[in-house]
C-alpha cells in the first residue's frame, strides 16, 4: 500500500479532462485525504491538450510531484507530452478508441480501456472519464459508492437518470479493469485517510471569500485569466451578503470605479492580471494622490503582452512597486498559500482602509488557479479596522471653511469622511491640493503634502511579514521565495537536508515596503542565499538586494518556461549552487 499519489489525466481541451479532476479529487477529498492539484490548459475554449495533475497524500502535502504514478490518456498525445513524469512501476490507462501505444519500458504498464465504448454502451460517449474514474478506483482500491456524492451533486440538477448513468459509468470502469484486464497488483492501493472533513479549493476561491469575510459588498472588474473565477465567485455569492459586482467595459473602468466606491465608504475592489494592471496604473496614482482606500488583487501570468495566458510567471514585481508614475506611498502583499490568501485578503482591506492607500494583493497561476486541502478556516482571527474614518458628527466650522480632508499630520494619515456628512464638504482633485483639497501649486505646500504622504508607511505594521522556517544558527544556505513557491522550497529542503546541508527558508509575504529588519538578520547567517522565482530577471533577487545588501552571496534560481517549479529542480540546481 502507498501513503501518497501522483495521478494525471490528460486529452483535448473541452472533452471532460477538468470534470474527470474535479469528481476525482473532490471524492478523495472528502475521504480524508490531502490534495494539491494543478492544471495545464490552453488559451482557448476547446481543442488543445490540457492536463490536471494531482497528487494525493495522507499527510499536508503544498507542492505538484516530480513524477507520476497513474496517467489517464484520452488521446496519444497525453502519452507523448507525460510519459516521462511515469515513476517506474507506473500505470498508464488509455482509451483503446485512439489505440494507445507506449515507449519500450518494462518498468511502466499500458491498461487499454474501452472508456468511450463503455460510456456509449450506457447513452453517451460523453461519461468516458467516469468510466476512467472508475478504472482508476480499482487501481487504487477505492469503491465506486465513494463517488456517488460528489456525482449527484455536480449532475443532479440534470436528473436522477443521469446520476445514476454517470455512477454506472464508474462501476462499469472499475468492473472492466478487475475482470477483463485481470488486474491484480495491490502496491497501488491507497492507505487509508482519516476521514476529517477539510476545505477543498482554489486560490482565487480563497480571496473571494476573504473579499467577503473582510467587509467588501462590491467588486468592480473585467474578465481575465487566471483572475476571473474571482469574479465568478463573488457574481454569485455577494449579492446573498447585499453587494453586487460590476462587469466593466475594461480595467481602467474597473479601477477608477473601485476608488468612487470606496469615495462613498464602501469597501470594494478589483482583480486581474498583469495587462490588466498596465492598464489600471494611471488610476493607482489617483488613489495614492487623491488618499481614497484601494484594493487590487493582481493575479500574475506568463508576459509580456499577452504573453502565456495560461501559464505559472511571477514576473509583475517590479511593475507593482514601481510601475505608477510619480511617488506615492503603496502596499504590496504576497500570500504563499490558499489560507494566507484568505486572511490576507481581509487585511489588504484594513491596511488600505487605515492608511488610505493602494494595496496591492500579489498571487500567481499556480496559486490562484491550483487546487489543495485547506484547514479550516478560523473566523474568529477576523478583525474590521477602518481607521480615520469619521463616523460621528463633525463639529461646526467658522465661515463655512472646508473640511481638511487632507489635513498635514504627524503619522501621515489624514481624516476621512463620507460624502454628504454635514460639514464635511472638500475638494478631491488628481493635481496637486492644500489641504482642503483645493488646487495648489505652492512649494511649501507641495513638499507639505507630498512629506505627509510618504510618512504614513513608516510605522505600517504587519504581520508575520517573513514565513519563517529556520532550523540552523549558521546555514550552508538560505532559500527565499515568494508566493505559490513556498511548498516547493519546503520538499527541496527536506532533501538538501538528507543531503547533509544545513538550509533555512524564508518566504516574503510583504513586499513593499520591504521587511528589510525582518530578512537581513537571515540573510547574513547564511553562507549562500538562493532566490528562488518564476521569472527570467530575478526581480525578487534585485529587491534583497537592493533592501538588505550582500549582494555577493545572493545567487537567482529561475525557471521561466511557463511551468512551476518541481521540489527536485530546486533540490539538483540548489546543490549546483551552493
Amino acid at each position: 500500500m502507498i501513503s501518497q499519489l501522483s495521478w494525471k489525466v490528460g486529452g483535448q481541451q473541452g472533452e471532460g479532462i477538468e470534470s474527470t479532476g474535479e469528481v476525482f479529487s473532490i471524492a478523495l477529498n472528502r475521504l480524508g485525504y490531502y490534495l494539491y492539484g494543478y492544471r495545464h490548459f490552453s488559451s482557448r475554449i476547446k481543442g488543445g491538450h490540457t492536463n490536471n495533475k494531482i497528487r494525493v497524500s495522507t499527510t499536508k502535502v503544498q507542492a505538484i510531484s516530480d513524477d507520476l504514478d497513474i496517467l489517464v490518456a484520452f488521446d496519444q498525445e497525453t502519452i507523448d507530452v507525460n510519459f516521462h513524469e511515469l515513476r517506474a512501476g507506473g500505470i498508464v490507462l488509455a482509451d483503446s478508441k485512439f489505440n494507445p501505444t507506449i515507449p519500450e519500458n518494462e518498468h511502466i504498464t499500458l491498461f487499454s480501456v474501452p472508456f468511450t465504448e463503455i460510456a456509449t454502451e450506457l447513452g453517451t460517449s460523453l461519461m468516458k472519464n467516469m468510466v476512467a474514474i472508475g478504472a482508476t478506483s480499482a487501481i487504487l482500491d477505492i469503491e465506486p459508492s465513494q463517488y456517488h456524492e460528489v456525482v449527484n451533486e455536480i449532475y443532479g440538477r440534470k436528473g436522477e437518470q443521469i446520476v445514476e448513468k454517470n455512477m454506472q459509468a464508474i462501476e462499469n470502469g472499475a468492473k472492466y479493469l478487475k475482470e477483463q484486464l485481470e488486474f491484480q497488483r495491490q502496491d497501488l492501493y491507497l492507505e487509508k485517510a482519516d476521514g476529517k472533513k477539510r476545505m477543498f479549493m482554489i486560490g482565487n476561491d480563497a480571496i473571494a471569500l476573504g473579499a467577503i469575510a473582510g467587509g467588501s459588498r462590491f467588486m468592480a472588474a473585467y474578465p481575465i485569466t487566471p483572475a476571473s473565477e474571482i469574479m465568478e465567485y463573488l457574481i454569485e455569492k455577494l449579492p446573498k451578503f447585499g453587494g453586487a459586482v460590476i462587469q466593466t467595459e475594461d480595467e481602467i473602468a474597473a479601477c477608477t470605479m473601485a476608488i468612487g466606491a470606496n469615495y462613498a465608504g464602501a469597501r470594494t475592489f478589483t482583480a486581474s492580471a498583469g495587462p490588466g494592471l498596465s492598464l489600471m496604473m494611471e488610476a493607482i496614482g489617483l488613489s495614492g494622490m487623491t488618499e481614497q482606500p484601494l484594493v487590487i488583487i493582481d493575479t500574475q501570468r506568463g508576459g509580456p503582452s499577452t504573453g502565456l495566458p495560461t501559464k505559472q510567471e511571477q514576473s509583475d514585481l517590479m511593475a507593482m512597486i514601481y510601475g505608477t508614475h510619480g511617488e506615492i506611498p503603496k502596499v504590496v502583499m504576497a500570500p504563499s498559500t490558499v489560507e494566507e490568501a484568505f486572511y490576507d485578503t481581509i487585511e489588504a482591506f484594513n491596511i488600505a482602509e487605515e492608511y488610505q492607500v493602494p494595496v496591492i494583493l500579489l498571487s500567481d497561476l499556480q496559486l490562484s488557479l491550483g487546487k489543495q486541502t485547506v484547514e479550516p478556516l478560523d473566523y474568529s482571527k477576523i478583525e474590521i479596522r477602518r481607521g480615520k474614518l469619521v463616523a460621528e458628527e463633525l463639529p461646526e466650522v467658522e465661515n463655512k471653511a472646508y473640511f481638511k480632508r487632507f489635513e498635514v499630520t504627524e503619522d501621515g494619515v489624514s481624516p476621512r469622511v463620507i460624502p454628504g456628512m454635514k460639514n464635511g464638504i472638500h475638494h478631491v482633485t488628481g493635481v496637486e491640493h492644500d489641504e482642503t483639497g483645493k488646487p495648489s501649486e505652492s512649494a511649501l505646500n507641495r513638499v507639505a503634502q507630498m512629506d505627509k504622504r510618504l510618512r504614513k508607511l513608516n510605522n505600517m505594521q504587519f504581520n508575520n511579514p517573513v514565513y519563517k522556517n529556520v532550523q540552523h544558527e549558521s546555514p550552508d544556505v538560505l532559500l527565499v521565495g515568494y508566493l505559490s513557491t513556498r511548498g516547493t522550497i519546503e520538499e527541496a529542503m527536506e532533501r538538501l537536508k538528507a543531503d547533509g546541508i544545513k538550509v533555512n527558508h524564508a518566504q516574503i509575504r510583504l513586499i513593499h515596503p520591504f521587511p528589510s529588519d525582518e530578512i537581513l538578520p537571515l540573510v547574513e547567517k547564511a553562507k549562500k542565499v538562493i532566490v528562488v522565482e518564476n521569472n527570467a530577471t530575478g526581480q525578487l533577487a534585485s529587491l534583497l538586494k537592493m533592501n538588505v545588501g550582500n549582494a555577493n552571496k545572493i545567487s537567482s534560481l529561475l525557471k521561466y518556461d511557463g511551468n512551476p517549479f518541481l521540489p527536485q529542480e530546486i533540490h539538483t540546481r540548489s546543490k549546483e549552487l551552493i
